[in-house]
C-alpha cells in the first residue's frame, strides 16, 4: 500500500473501533437483567458441570503471584491486537484485509448480542469469587468499564481472531509454526476464568462469534477480486461444449 493508503487504513479502523467502544459503552446498562441472565447460565452450568469458575478463582486468589501475572496479561492482551494487525499488514496486504474483514464482522456480530443479553461476570453475580484484575491490575479499579456485557468474551474473541490471523498468515509456508499461534487464546481462556471475569460458556460464546464471522467474511466477495462477467448487448456467447455442426 501507498503511504497515503496506509494513512487512510489506519484513520479508517482508528474511527471504527472508536465507534465500536462508544456503542458498547452503551450496553449492558440492565444490571437487573444482567444479573438475573448470570444466575441462569450458572444453573446451566452446575446441570452440565461446567461451572469452574468459582474453584479455580479461588486457587488462583491463594497464589498472588500469578494472580498480579494474570492482571497483568488480562490488561495487555490489547497490545497483542494491535501487534497482530501490524504484522499481518506488513507482511501480506492480501491476508491483512481478509482478517481485517473478519475482525469487524465480529464487533458487528457482537453488538446485537450485548444489548439482548446483557449479562454480569461471575466477580459481581458469583458470590465468593475475587476480582482478580480490580485487586492486582496496573490500572486500578477499571473493572466495571464496558458494562455488563460478559457473554460472549470478546478478551477471548480477540484472541482467537489473534491465532486465526497469524495462523492464516504463516499456513502457507510455516504450518508447524502456525500452529502455535492458538496458544495465546488457550491462555485467555485460562485467565478469564481465573481471574473471574467470565464462565465457561461465555468461552463457547466467543468460539460461535469468531466462527460466525469468519463464516460471514468467507460468503463475501474478496477484496480486489474480479468482477463476474456481464453479457453486454451485442456480445457474442460462445459455447465450447455445445457439438459442431
Amino acid at each position: 500500500m501507498s503511504r497515503r493508503r496506509t494513512i487512510a487504513e489506519v484513520a479508517g479502523l482508528l474511527a471504527w473501533f472508536l465507534v465500536f467502544t462508544w456503542l458498547h459503552s452503551l450496553m449492558g446498562r440492565d444490571h437487573a437483567a444482567a444479573t438475573g441472565n448470570a444466575l441462569t447460565l450458572q444453573s446451566i452450568e452446575r446441570t452440565l458441570h461446567l461451572d469452574i469458575a468459582l474453584p479455580v478463582n479461588q486457587w488462583l486468589a491463594a497464589h498472588v503471584p500469578l494472580a498480579h501475572v494474570a492482571a497483568w496479561f488480562y490488561r495487555a492482551y490489547y497490545l497483542v491486537i494491535v501487534g497482530v494487525l501490524v504484522w499481518v499488514f506488513r507482511r501480506d496486504t492480501g491476508v491483512y484485509r481478509r482478517v481485517r474483514r473478519t475482525m469487524i464482522a465480529m464487533m458487528v456480530l457482537v453488538l446485537p448480542v450485548y444489548w439482548a443479553v446483557p449479562m454480569s461476570p461471575p466477580r459481581f453475580a458469583l458470590p465468593g469469587t475475587a476480582d482478580i484484575v480490580a485487586l492486582y491490575g496496573t490500572l486500578g479499579d477499571a473493572s466495571r468499564a464496558g458494562g455488563w456485557t460478559a457473554m460472549p468474551s470478546m478478551h477471548v474473541g480477540w484472541s482467537l481472531w489473534c491465532a486465526y490471523a497469524v495462523w492464516t498468515a504463516l499456513r502457507p509456508t510455516r504450518p508447524r509454526l502456525a500452529l502455535l499461534a492458538w496458544i495465546f487464546p488457550l491462555l485467555m481462556v485460562a485467565d478469564v476464568i481465573a481471574t473471574a471475569n467470565h464462565y465457561v460458556l461465555d468461552i463457547v460464546g466467543s468460539v460461535v462469534l469468531v466462527c460466525a464471522a469468519i463464516g460471514l467474511t468467507a460468503l463475501l466477495p474478496r477484496p480486489g477480486s474480479p468482477s463476474p462477467p456481464t453479457n453486454r448487448p451485442g456480445s457474442t456467447r460462445v459455447n465450447l461444449g455445445a457439438p459442431p455442426g
